[in-house]
């Protein structure tokens, strides 16, 4: 039996490959469209195996949030063109949709998850890289939890930020101030308690060779590590950075200006752009 246009067409539209490969799909199944689907998806396993070693360094990042609950998720890709694609912006936004939906706890339950079809998550990612031809996979999905929540997407759907907050109804133009001081300053920490051990490990020894370097004393080298830290924790934890929009005031004072026990829970950020 010949493969009409109208079967390609139709065969396209249920698995988005491209015409050739929906055309050489139907001629290989003799025009069963179930034969021709599990051919197209052999396809993706195929691709995704073949080019599991490459760099994914694209995507689509975006983000979402509700009440209580935000989420990020980024899949990811090898090329900028495939990244724009409508089609894999859309399968993101499935993604995204689903874990707001379900709020799995890990990146793991996220990828066993079924779509609407109800197949998983990981099986429409090897679909997709499939048809592109490219390695694709999901290269993150955080969230966080609070009273409220705020999401940011920056311009392009390269970077994206959630944030979540000690008390509900937060005036939403203050949340998004403080989800976008996210994405332009990259704060490793909400405040200085939370900063990991290994970072404060790490500026210690560097302001201390510094110190060094500039002939100081040895007996003083703590003191001025300290020092040093304090400048730290003021240019890379949130509550203590410059506000973006005012300079003359930090994060903290910020929130405190609508009220003295606000503040921020947590924060994720995800960017496809090394900082």
């Amino acid at each position: 039996m010949a493969v009409t246009m109208a079967d390609i067409q139709h065969l396209r539209k249920m698995s988005g490959a491209g015409m050739m490969d929906c055309k050489k799909a139907l001629e290989e199944a003799n025009n069963d469209y179930d034969k021709a689907m599990e051919i197209i998806r052999k396809k993706g396993q195929a691709v995704a195996a073949k080019r599991s070693d490459r760099e994914a360094s694209e995507g689509c990042v975006l983000a979402a949030d509700q009440g209580e609950f935000a989420a990020v998720v980024a899949v990811k890709c090898e090329t900028d063109f495939v990244a724009k694609n409508a089609d894999f912006v859309a399968l993101t936004k499935d993604i995204l949709n689903l874990a707001m939906d379900k709020k799995p706890a890990s990146k793991e339950e996220l990828l066993a998850a079924p779509l609407a079809d109800g197949r998983s998550v990981q099986e429409h990612i090897t679909d997709r890289s499939g048809i592109t031809g490219e390695k694709m996979e999901l290269g993150t999905y955080e969230f966080v939890n609070g009273a409220s929540t705020i999401s940011y997407i920056h311009p392009g759907n390269k970077l994206a930020t959630v944030v979540a907050f000690n008390q509900a109804e937060v005036e939403h133009q203050m949340a998004r101030d403080v989800a976008m001081q996210v994405a332009a300053m990259n704060p490793v920490a909400v405040r200085a308690e939370e900063v990991p051990q290994h970072i404060l490990d790490q500026e210690l020894e560097i302001a201390k060779d510094k110190a060094r370097e500039a002939g100081k004393p040895e007996n003083l080298l703590d003191r001025i590590a300290q020092g040093a830290l304090q400048k730290y924790f003021k240019e890379n934890t949130l509550l203590q950075q410059e506000f973006i929009k005012d300079a003359k005031i930090n994060i903290e004072q910020y929130l405190h200006s609508a009220n003295k026990d606000l503040t921020v829970n947590a924060f994720k950020r995800f960017t496809l752009n090394a900082d």
